[in-house]
């Protein structure tokens, strides 16, 4: 998508400074700059080029709008990023260099902000809807993300664990087994192409849909939207997608991706990871221990693979209880993040 121009009467960036859509050329200026914002709101960097790069370029450019902002000198001092991730819904990533002077942070992330909301007006125009969320995030003790977070408009609305377990090589056959009549499996690949069989798809599709229902600020997906999106990141890979069948029937699924090519403050790299995207179990199942076989069916992929560790997100705020089942299987918050919210109509025709 290409970025709409401000009005003059918005936010405008300080004399010589521009902003513009970027290019592939651009994409390890982008990596320098969200590592240094990184480093300096969570104490480490992560941000690497194949992930930058899929959303600049790649396949989820096409539902994504981005800006880079640059000073005078050239230098890559902000990024502005509108995901249109669901009818009504829009993923707002904004960055803002920290080695900035206050003042000139202060302008750039007023620039950046009144363009992620004229964008997210427009995706909503587009969609034909009358108006649409604004979803932005923040590392916790960001004060400086959190001020301009809440001078633009938005409310913290809810705060989410990063956790991560270790993985050890000896789990790859020492686990529990499913609890008698649970079965997990991959999906089914056609084996004249490789791909996966629909049927499994949609059977993963509907279950996580069913089970998220309730959860907070979820929004609806179709099947297509579901899988190009997941398909759209650098670390989908067929083989990371399980389901768990429970008498016949599936009724739990769980969708992984891999962690790659990420460097440490130092640059060194970082060993691979497994990361679970999506865990859902059908409300038929529950009690079962699906959700814990499919938990020891990702740790043990990701101990054969020779991978030392698997990550995942919790809602901190969840009546669920959730996070217990985590912390029973050795998952641990290395860090906390929080999502801010906007609701902002659409533009008009």
């Amino acid at each position: 998508m290409s970025s709409p121009d401000i009005a003059p009467s918005e936010a405008v960036l300080p004399p010589g400074w521009t902003a513009h859509d970027p290019t592939g050329e651009d994409v390890e200026d982008l990596v320098r700059l969200l590592r240094r914002h990184e480093q300096d709101a969570r104490g480490w960097p992560g941000a690497d080029s194949e992930h930058v790069a899929a959303e600049v370029t790649g396949r989820g450019a096409t539902a994504r709008t981005h800006r880079l902002i640059r000073d005078p000198d050239g230098a890559a001092r902000g990024w502005v990023s509108c995901h249109d991730r669901a009818a009504g819904r829009v993923l707002v990533g904004i960055t803002v260099d920290p080695a900035l002077e206050l003042s000139l942070a202060d302008q750039v992330a007023s620039y950046a902000f009144a363009l992620a909301e004229r964008v997210s007006a427009d995706i909503a125009r587009d969609r034909g809807l009358a108006a649409t969320q604004m979803d932005s995030g923040a590392f916790r003790d960001d004060e400086r993300q959190d001020r301009w977070l809440k001078e633009a408009g938005f409310a913290h609305v809810r705060t989410w664990w990063q956790m991560e377990r270790a993985v050890t090589p000896s789990e790859a056959t020492d686990h529990p087994a499913p609890r008698e009549g649970v079965v997990v499996r991959r999906v089914r690949r056609d084996d004249a192409v490789g791909l996966p069989q629909e049927q499994d798809l949609r059977d993963v599709h509907a279950i996580l849909e069913e089970s998220f229902a309730d959860h907070f600020n979820n929004y609806r997906e179709t099947f297509e939207e579901f899988v190009e999106r997941l398909r759209s990141d650098p670390g989908h890979r067929w083989d990371h997608w399980w389901l768990a069948d429970v008498d016949g029937r599936p009724a739990g699924a769980l969708v992984g991706s891999t962690v790659t090519g990420r460097l440490d403050a130092d640059g060194n790299p970082v060993p691979d990871g497994s990361y679970v995207e999506y865990i859902g179990v059908h409300s038929s199942a529950r009690g079962r221990g699906v959700a814990k076989a499919l938990l020891w069916t990702v740790i043990a992929d990701a101990a054969a693979r020779g991978r030392n560790r698997v990550g995942l997100e919790v809602d901190a705020d969840s009546p669920t209880g959730a996070d217990g089942i985590y912390s029973s299987l050795g998952w641990q918050t290395v860090y906390v993040t929080e999502s801010w919210h906007k609701d902002v109509p659409a533009s008009a025709g």
